[in-house]
């Protein structure tokens, strides 16, 4: 093992980084922050819409935000990031806002999906409401009705 690490990162389109010395890797899951260091155990985990920061074999430090991935860390010594989108920058200001940016698409995106999901949810109430009740057109809107007797006494 040696005292470095062999950082990739990629999209379906293109490999945005080979970094085969980087000294260190910071990363994002939804746990919270965290490093790698050479000698790192096995790891896999997915990564939010965030900022992933490396040190070189010089000891600068490169940034790339990220749309959703997964990092994997392997033999100690290798990680790889996989993700949707990446950019890569060196001020990162400009990559957090990008990130807060992504975030919210993000956001969007579950809040779009999840009234979908009700909507569906609801249709198939509906319909299986319409197969047990055949003879009524919609069984929210009419209640089974209670036979009432001459005195009004429910029957």
């Amino acid at each position: 093992m040696s005292g470095a690490l062999h950082l990739t990162v990629t999209t379906p389109m293109a490999l945005l980084v080979e970094e085969p010395a980087a000294l260190s890797v910071r990363a994002e899951d939804e746990s919270g922050s965290f490093g790698i260091l050479p000698g790192h155990t096995d790891f896999l985990t997915t990564l939010p819409a965030s900022v992933l920061r490396w040190r070189d074999a010089g000891g600068a430090l490169h940034f790339c935000a990220l749309r959703s991935g997964l990092l994997t860390v392997r033999d100690g010594n290798r990680v790889a990031v996989t993700c949707r989108e990446g950019i890569l920058g060196d001020d990162l200001g400009a990559l957090s806002e990008d990130v807060a940016q992504l975030r919210s698409e993000e956001a969007d995106s579950d809040r779009r999906a999840r009234v979908e999901q009700m909507r569906l949810h609801a249709q198939a109430v509906r319909q299986l409401m319409r197969y047990l009740r055949p003879g009524q057109t919609d069984a929210f809107a009419h209640p089974p009705q209670i036979a009432e007797s001459g005195d009004g006494a429910a029957r």
